[in-house]
């Protein structure tokens, strides 16, 4: 039963990884790249949908992002969501393809992503110590029920704790990671 709920609890330290992932793609870089604008909200006839799911990304050069959408329509809307997120990108476009060009970051806006990358992996700490907290919350419950015992408690914490420094560590790393891409000049 209650390894039942540590794999619960490891698929949910799984998930704070994959959403840190997901949030750490979307932060600048000095190179471009298709995760960076993947995600803006475009609002096209009268619905709002993410610039993925109505365009080809790609990234044909160092710092330029081409957006081709499939349908040409689209593109005034297109532009309209990338100057509305908050990425500070201008889009250009030559009546099929919006281009957005990646200028160089400032030393200053650097600086502010590491802070922005430092709080994502916060987070993501916390987010998995909260799984832990509640596995082991499960367990001591089912005790009180007397369906586990003070041996299976310890071990839960044990395990729980593996796990944890496990998933601390790993977020830890793709935060270094993409400070040192937010930092590489």
């Amino acid at each position: 039963c209650s390894s039942d709920l540590i794999s619960i609890g490891e698929g949910k330290m799984g998930k704070a990884i994959d959403s840190l992932e997901h949030d750490l793609s979307a932060i600048r870089t000095g190179r471009a790249s298709a995760g960076l604008v993947e995600r803006i909200v475009v609002e096209y006839y009268g619905s709002e949908m993410p610039l993925s799911q109505m365009a080809n990304i790609s990234v044909p050069e160092a710092r330029v992002i081409a957006i081709q959408p499939w349908d040409r329509g689209a593109i005034s809307a297109i532009e309209k969501g990338i100057l509305k997120s908050e990425l500070g990108l201008n889009p250009n476009n030559d009546g099929q393809i919006v281009r957005v060009n990646l200028p160089q970051l400032t030393q200053d806006r650097r600086k502010e992503l590491v802070k922005v990358v430092g709080r994502r992996v916060e987070e993501a700490r916390v987010a998995i110590r909260n799984v832990r907290r509640d596995v082991i919350d499960h367990v001591r419950a089912l005790k009180k029920e007397n369906k586990a015992t003070d041996d299976d408690i310890r071990s839960a914490e044990g395990r729980m704790q593996k796990l944890t420094d496990r998933f601390v560590a790993e977020a830890e790393k793709l935060g270094q990671r993409k400070e040192a891409e937010v930092l590489e000049v």
